[in-house]
């Protein structure tokens, strides 16, 4: 369970950096709060970091009980699969978002072996 306890770690860094660069880009675009819209740039980095939290809604559940009900290393390893995929969706989207598909894919498939994982391992 270490190596999932490090991962998952390792993936709320990377969100913290993810809302670091959402607030660097807020006061380098003069977009003050409240305000969402403004520079295309930083609403580029404002929907990675949303869409970054609606992935981990599903992310930390799953991962914890994949780990738990199939096995820790194998859940390890699917979740540096969605950490390597959301840094390849954040780079993409800011760049240009109709790039972003790779990265989502990645991050979007270890979500979805996690879930069904965890439901197959705790039935059967």
């Amino acid at each position: 369970m270490v190596f999932v306890a490090v991962v998952a770690a390792l993936v709320l860094v990377e969100y913290m950096v993810i809302s670091l660069l959402v607030g660097q880009a807020r006061g380098k675009y003069n977009v003050l709060p409240p305000a969402t819209t403004g520079d295309p740039i930083f609403e580029r980095w404002y929907r990675v970091q949303q869409n970054t939290v609606e992935q981990l809604v599903i992310f930390f559940p799953a991962l914890f009980m994949f780990a738990e009900f199939v096995g820790p290393r194998l859940g390890g390893w699917l979740g540096l699969m969605f950490l390597v995929g959301r840094g390849i969706y954040a780079r993409s989207y800011v760049a240009d978002p109709a790039t972003r598909g790779t990265g989502f894919v990645i991050g979007f498939t270890a979500n979805v072996i996690l879930v069904l994982g965890s439901l197959f391992g705790a039935l059967f």
